[in-house]
């Protein structure tokens, strides 16, 4: 009775998931398919139990039928920075990745080093001092109409995984990616649901297991023609700081 539990559910796992027998088999290191498992020819191993732990958060309990529990929360999802600038002074600044700097990110994300080839900007604002802020370049058109291909968004640091609400808009860095979404978390799954505001383009699940870093967008900048160089882009985010600082300072 056991093993038809088990049986069971793991097939439940992998249609969930949305995987084929062929694919979940590749993830899991099963040989071939998962058919054989689902007939119930081949014993459910230790280590495809732990492989389903491990990756999905798939309770060991639930898959032998003696919790109602199916997922696991993770333990710990660190999405803080991984490298924090400073500048001359040992003050914090905040450095702009462009969309070509992006491509590299993820593969660099605790590389203090290559942070050093991107511009950096003294944050001039009280109210900024308070977290890590962080700019990036929007590349593409998933989240029209509020940011368009060559907009910049001015983003906070999230600390914790939890704090992570709807309705916002987020910087998300993946293990092979930097993406600009909403983030729609799905409780007791492990998982969260990447949303642009374009609907051309269709929400999709990924593990939390995949995040790097998450920043919350605080602002958007959109640059004139010249800030194509270095020396521009900073220029001109001086002078939208000092318009933003001048506006604070009359509310």
């Amino acid at each position: 009775m056991e093993q038809d539990t088990s049986i069971k559910r793991f097939t439940e796992v992998r249609r969930e998931l949305g995987y084929t027998q062929a694919e979940f088999a590749g993830i899991l290191g099963i040989p071939s398919t998962t058919a054989d498992i689902e007939r119930g020819r081949t014993k459910l191993s230790g280590k495809v139990v732990a492989e389903l732990l491990g990756r999905f958060k798939i309770n060991p309990l639930w898959l032998y039928g003696e919790s109602n529990r199916k997922y696991l929360e993770p333990s710990s999802v660190s999405v803080m920075p991984k490298v924090v600038t400073i500048d001359s002074s040992e003050r914090e600044n905040m450095v702009l990745v462009n969309a070509k700097a992006a491509a590299g990110y993820p593969q660099n994300i605790q590389d203090s080093s290559w942070y050093r080839q991107l511009p950096a900007f003294d944050l001039p604002i009280p109210q900024f001092r308070n977290a890590t802020y962080r700019g990036f370049q929007v590349e593409g058109d998933s989240m029209q109409p509020n940011l368009k291909p060559g907009d910049w968004v001015l983003a906070r640091a999230v600390e914790n995984w939890n704090d992570v609400g709807p309705n916002r808009i987020y910087v998300v860095v993946l293990e092979d990616a930097v993406l600009v979404k909403k983030v729609e978390k799905l409780p007791g799954t492990g998982r969260f649901r990447l949303i642009s505001l374009n609907e051309s383009y269709a929400p999709y699940d990924i593990s939390e297991s995949q995040l790097q870093e998450v920043w919350e967008v605080s602002s958007k900048i959109t640059f004139g023609v010249d800030a194509t160089t270095e020396t521009g882009l900073l220029r001109q985010l001086q002078e939208s700081m000092e318009e933003l600082k001048q506006k604070l300072a009359r509310a």
